[in-house]
Protein backbone atom coordinates (compact mmCIF):
# COMPACT_ATOMS: atom_id res chain seq x y z
CA UNK A 1 0.00 0.00 0.00
CA UNK A 2 1.16 3.37 -1.36
CA UNK A 3 1.90 6.19 1.44
CA UNK A 4 -0.07 8.94 1.39
CA UNK A 5 1.22 12.42 -0.45
CA UNK A 6 1.78 14.30 2.94
CA UNK A 7 1.14 18.66 2.47
CA UNK A 8 1.98 20.52 5.25
CA UNK A 9 -1.06 22.40 7.10
CA UNK A 10 0.56 25.86 6.23
CA UNK A 11 1.29 24.48 2.62
CA UNK A 12 -2.97 23.54 2.15
CA UNK A 13 -4.26 26.64 3.71
CA UNK A 14 -2.20 28.89 1.25
CA UNK A 15 -3.34 27.06 -1.28
CA UNK A 16 -6.99 27.42 -0.98
CA UNK A 17 -6.57 31.53 -0.08
CA UNK A 18 -4.69 31.47 -3.65
CA UNK A 19 -7.51 29.27 -5.17
CA UNK A 20 -10.30 31.79 -3.92
CA UNK A 21 -8.35 34.86 -4.70
CA UNK A 22 -7.93 34.02 -7.90
CA UNK A 23 -11.45 33.10 -8.39
CA UNK A 24 -12.54 36.81 -7.18
CA UNK A 25 -9.87 38.44 -9.48
CA UNK A 26 -11.92 37.79 -11.80
CA UNK A 27 -14.98 39.36 -11.13
CA UNK A 28 -15.85 42.59 -12.39
CA UNK A 29 -14.71 45.10 -9.07
CA UNK A 30 -17.34 47.07 -6.25
CA UNK A 31 -16.28 50.49 -4.80
CA UNK A 32 -18.15 51.90 -1.74
CA UNK A 33 -17.85 55.45 -0.62
CA UNK A 34 -18.76 57.42 2.21
CA UNK A 35 -20.38 60.61 0.48
CA UNK A 36 -21.90 63.85 3.17
CA UNK A 37 -25.13 62.22 3.24
CA UNK A 38 -24.46 58.22 3.39
CA UNK A 39 -22.67 55.82 1.41
CA UNK A 40 -22.61 55.07 -2.41
CA UNK A 41 -22.35 51.52 -4.14
CA UNK A 42 -21.53 51.50 -7.77
CA UNK A 43 -20.64 48.35 -9.15
CA UNK A 44 -19.74 46.95 -12.46
CA UNK A 45 -22.21 44.71 -13.38
CA UNK A 46 -24.31 44.32 -17.05
CA UNK A 47 -27.41 42.72 -15.27
CA UNK A 48 -30.45 44.19 -14.78
CA UNK A 49 -31.78 41.36 -12.79
CA UNK A 50 -29.17 39.55 -11.33
CA UNK A 51 -27.55 42.49 -8.45
CA UNK A 52 -23.94 42.85 -6.71
CA UNK A 53 -25.60 45.12 -4.38
CA UNK A 54 -28.69 44.71 -1.91
CA UNK A 55 -30.54 46.20 0.70
CA UNK A 56 -30.16 44.07 4.04
CA UNK A 57 -32.14 45.61 6.36
CA UNK A 58 -33.41 49.33 7.17
CA UNK A 59 -29.98 50.78 7.33
CA UNK A 60 -27.75 47.96 6.15
CA UNK A 61 -26.60 46.87 2.29
CA UNK A 62 -24.53 44.13 1.30
CA UNK A 63 -22.18 44.28 -2.02
CA UNK A 64 -20.17 41.39 -3.40
CA UNK A 65 -18.05 40.06 -5.76
CA UNK A 66 -17.29 36.55 -7.34
CA UNK A 67 -19.41 33.33 -7.24
CA UNK A 68 -22.80 34.73 -7.91
CA UNK A 69 -24.56 31.25 -6.59
CA UNK A 70 -22.10 31.17 -3.46
CA UNK A 71 -22.88 35.44 -2.24
CA UNK A 72 -26.21 34.57 -2.76
CA UNK A 73 -26.68 32.10 -0.16
CA UNK A 74 -25.03 34.47 2.05
CA UNK A 75 -26.82 37.35 1.06
CA UNK A 76 -30.39 35.68 1.69
CA UNK A 77 -28.73 34.12 4.74
CA UNK A 78 -28.14 37.93 6.13
CA UNK A 79 -31.70 38.46 5.02
CA UNK A 80 -32.66 35.97 7.13
CA UNK A 81 -30.53 36.91 10.41
CA UNK A 82 -31.84 40.45 10.46
CA UNK A 83 -35.34 39.79 9.85
CA UNK A 84 -35.48 37.41 12.86
CA UNK A 85 -33.00 39.51 15.22
CA UNK A 86 -35.33 42.31 14.15
CA UNK A 87 -38.21 40.62 15.14
CA UNK A 88 -37.59 39.09 18.13
CA UNK A 89 -35.63 41.60 19.72
CA UNK A 90 -35.64 45.05 18.42
CA UNK A 91 -34.98 46.42 14.70
CA UNK A 92 -32.46 49.02 16.36
CA UNK A 93 -30.37 45.68 17.39
CA UNK A 94 -30.08 44.84 14.22
CA UNK A 95 -26.33 46.37 13.27
CA UNK A 96 -23.54 45.59 10.62
CA UNK A 97 -21.29 44.70 12.92
CA UNK A 98 -23.27 42.02 14.19
CA UNK A 99 -24.18 40.66 11.04
CA UNK A 100 -20.46 40.94 9.65
CA UNK A 101 -19.64 38.74 12.52
CA UNK A 102 -22.14 36.07 11.54
CA UNK A 103 -20.71 36.46 7.69
CA UNK A 104 -17.35 36.03 9.36
CA UNK A 105 -18.19 32.86 10.91
CA UNK A 106 -19.27 31.28 7.77
CA UNK A 107 -16.78 32.11 5.85
CA UNK A 108 -14.57 31.37 8.39
CA UNK A 109 -15.35 27.73 9.02
CA UNK A 110 -16.06 27.10 5.06
CA UNK A 111 -12.38 28.55 4.37
CA UNK A 112 -11.09 25.90 6.54
CA UNK A 113 -12.93 22.80 6.48
CA UNK A 114 -10.88 19.93 4.45
CA UNK A 115 -14.05 18.51 3.16
CA UNK A 116 -15.03 21.40 0.70
CA UNK A 117 -13.56 24.06 -1.12
CA UNK A 118 -13.40 27.68 0.06
CA UNK A 119 -16.11 30.17 -1.26
CA UNK A 120 -14.79 32.50 -4.13
CA UNK A 121 -16.50 35.85 -2.95
CA UNK A 122 -15.49 38.85 -0.92
CA UNK A 123 -18.15 40.36 1.07
CA UNK A 124 -19.22 44.53 1.85
CA UNK A 125 -21.89 44.92 4.52
CA UNK A 126 -22.35 48.81 5.27
CA UNK A 127 -24.55 50.38 7.30
CA UNK A 128 -25.29 54.63 7.39
CA UNK A 129 -25.56 56.30 11.04
CA UNK A 130 -27.49 59.67 11.96
CA UNK A 131 -24.05 60.97 10.97
CA UNK A 132 -20.58 60.62 8.85
CA UNK A 133 -18.96 59.89 11.80
CA UNK A 134 -21.20 56.78 12.60
CA UNK A 135 -21.40 54.93 9.05
CA UNK A 136 -19.82 51.37 9.46
CA UNK A 137 -18.18 49.80 6.39
CA UNK A 138 -16.39 46.48 6.87
CA UNK A 139 -14.76 44.00 4.35
CA UNK A 140 -14.82 40.44 4.28
CA UNK A 141 -12.20 38.38 2.41
CA UNK A 142 -12.42 34.72 1.56
CA UNK A 143 -11.18 33.43 5.04
CA UNK A 144 -13.50 35.25 7.40
CA UNK A 145 -11.42 37.84 8.69
CA UNK A 146 -12.89 41.25 9.08
CA UNK A 147 -11.49 44.46 8.17
CA UNK A 148 -12.98 47.64 9.68
CA UNK A 149 -13.03 50.30 6.44
CA UNK A 150 -13.41 54.42 6.43
CA UNK A 151 -13.51 56.56 3.35
CA UNK A 152 -13.52 54.42 0.54
CA UNK A 153 -13.11 50.48 -0.41
CA UNK A 154 -13.04 48.35 -3.76
CA UNK A 155 -13.20 44.80 -3.93
CA UNK A 156 -12.66 42.37 -6.94
CA UNK A 157 -10.85 42.71 -10.23
CA UNK A 158 -8.24 45.06 -10.12
CA UNK A 159 -9.30 45.90 -6.84
CA UNK A 160 -5.46 47.23 -5.12
CA UNK A 161 -5.28 49.85 -8.34
CA UNK A 162 -8.89 50.76 -7.95
CA UNK A 163 -8.35 51.01 -4.07
CA UNK A 164 -4.85 53.42 -4.56
CA UNK A 165 -6.66 55.45 -7.20
CA UNK A 166 -9.75 56.30 -4.43
CA UNK A 167 -7.55 56.49 -1.56
CA UNK A 168 -5.61 59.75 -3.07
CA UNK A 169 -8.88 61.70 -4.64
CA UNK A 170 -11.65 60.94 -2.17
CA UNK A 171 -12.03 63.17 1.07
CA UNK A 172 -15.02 63.73 3.37
CA UNK A 173 -17.99 66.37 2.56
CA UNK A 174 -17.86 65.03 -0.99
CA UNK A 175 -21.15 65.70 -2.21
CA UNK A 176 -23.24 62.22 -4.21
CA UNK A 177 -22.44 63.95 -7.47
CA UNK A 178 -18.90 64.18 -6.42
CA UNK A 179 -18.70 60.32 -5.22
CA UNK A 180 -20.85 59.12 -8.05
CA UNK A 181 -18.19 60.44 -10.95
CA UNK A 182 -15.39 59.70 -8.85
CA UNK A 183 -16.29 56.39 -8.29
CA UNK A 184 -17.04 56.21 -12.17
CA UNK A 185 -13.70 57.46 -12.97
CA UNK A 186 -11.75 54.55 -10.73
CA UNK A 187 -13.76 51.50 -12.16
CA UNK A 188 -13.12 53.14 -16.06
CA UNK A 189 -9.43 52.80 -15.16
CA UNK A 190 -7.49 49.40 -16.67
CA UNK A 191 -5.24 46.68 -15.83
CA UNK A 192 -2.27 49.02 -17.62
CA UNK A 193 -3.12 52.12 -16.37
CA UNK A 194 -5.61 53.43 -19.57
CA UNK A 195 -9.08 54.11 -18.78
CA UNK A 196 -11.91 52.59 -20.54
CA UNK A 197 -15.21 53.70 -21.64
CA UNK A 198 -18.52 52.91 -19.08
CA UNK A 199 -21.81 53.21 -20.01
CA UNK A 200 -25.08 53.34 -17.74
CA UNK A 201 -25.70 49.53 -19.09
CA UNK A 202 -22.23 48.67 -17.28
CA UNK A 203 -22.80 50.01 -14.06
CA UNK A 204 -25.45 49.26 -11.03
CA UNK A 205 -25.52 52.15 -8.50
CA UNK A 206 -27.09 52.23 -5.08
CA UNK A 207 -26.89 54.37 -1.95
CA UNK A 208 -28.03 54.23 1.92
CA UNK A 209 -29.16 57.95 2.00
CA UNK A 210 -28.70 58.89 5.69
CA UNK A 211 -32.22 61.86 4.64
CA UNK A 212 -34.22 59.94 3.30
CA UNK A 213 -37.63 60.14 5.77
CA UNK A 214 -38.04 56.38 5.58
CA UNK A 215 -36.66 53.96 7.94
CA UNK A 216 -35.35 52.00 4.78
CA UNK A 217 -32.51 54.31 3.55
CA UNK A 218 -31.67 51.86 1.28
CA UNK A 219 -31.92 52.89 -2.92
CA UNK A 220 -30.67 52.76 -6.29
CA UNK A 221 -30.21 55.26 -8.51
CA UNK A 222 -31.61 54.97 -12.26
CA UNK A 223 -32.32 56.47 -15.36
CA UNK A 224 -32.35 60.26 -15.92
CA UNK A 225 -31.19 60.80 -11.75
CA UNK A 226 -28.25 59.03 -12.73
CA UNK A 227 -27.49 60.35 -15.76
CA UNK A 228 -28.19 64.28 -14.17
CA UNK A 229 -25.81 63.34 -11.27
CA UNK A 230 -23.08 62.85 -13.64
CA UNK A 231 -23.84 65.83 -15.11
CA UNK A 232 -23.79 67.72 -12.09
CA UNK A 233 -20.16 67.68 -11.90
CA UNK A 234 -18.72 67.74 -15.83
CA UNK A 235 -18.96 64.37 -15.99
CA UNK A 236 -18.43 62.45 -19.26
CA UNK A 237 -22.25 62.21 -20.43
CA UNK A 238 -21.60 58.97 -22.26
CA UNK A 239 -21.96 57.15 -19.17
CA UNK A 240 -25.77 58.07 -19.14
CA UNK A 241 -26.17 57.75 -22.41
CA UNK A 242 -27.59 54.23 -22.70
CA UNK A 243 -29.54 55.11 -19.47
CA UNK A 244 -33.19 53.78 -18.44
CA UNK A 245 -35.87 56.08 -18.74
CA UNK A 246 -37.59 55.62 -16.02
CA UNK A 247 -36.93 57.97 -12.50
CA UNK A 248 -36.06 56.18 -9.41
CA UNK A 249 -38.70 55.77 -6.76
CA UNK A 250 -39.32 54.50 -3.62
CA UNK A 251 -40.46 51.12 -4.96
CA UNK A 252 -36.58 50.82 -6.50
CA UNK A 253 -35.53 50.02 -2.51
CA UNK A 254 -35.59 46.32 -2.41
CA UNK A 255 -36.98 44.23 0.59
CA UNK A 256 -36.34 41.11 2.32
CA UNK A 257 -34.63 37.78 0.13
CA UNK A 258 -35.83 39.17 -3.39
CA UNK A 259 -33.03 42.18 -3.69
CA UNK A 260 -31.19 40.75 -5.74
CA UNK A 261 -27.44 39.16 -5.97
CA UNK A 262 -24.83 39.45 -8.83
CA UNK A 263 -24.55 38.11 -12.56
CA UNK A 264 -23.95 34.82 -13.79
CA UNK A 265 -20.45 34.03 -12.82
CA UNK A 266 -19.45 37.55 -12.20
CA UNK A 267 -16.26 36.62 -14.71
CA UNK A 268 -14.67 38.76 -17.05
CA UNK A 269 -13.89 35.90 -19.47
Amino acid sequence: MSTPFYVSPQQAMADRAEYARKGIARGRSVVVLQYTDGILFVAENPSRALHKVSEIYDRIAFAAVGKYNEFENLRIGGVRYADLRGYTYDRNDVTARGLANVYAQTLGTIFSSAGEKPYEVELIVAEVGDAPEDDQIYRLPHDGSIVDEHGSVAVGGNSDQIGSYLDQRHRDGMTLSEALKLAVESLARDNNGGERELTAEQLEVAVLDRNRPQKRKFKRVLGRQFSRLLEAEGGSSSAGKGAEAEEDGDASAESGPKSGSDSGTDSDE
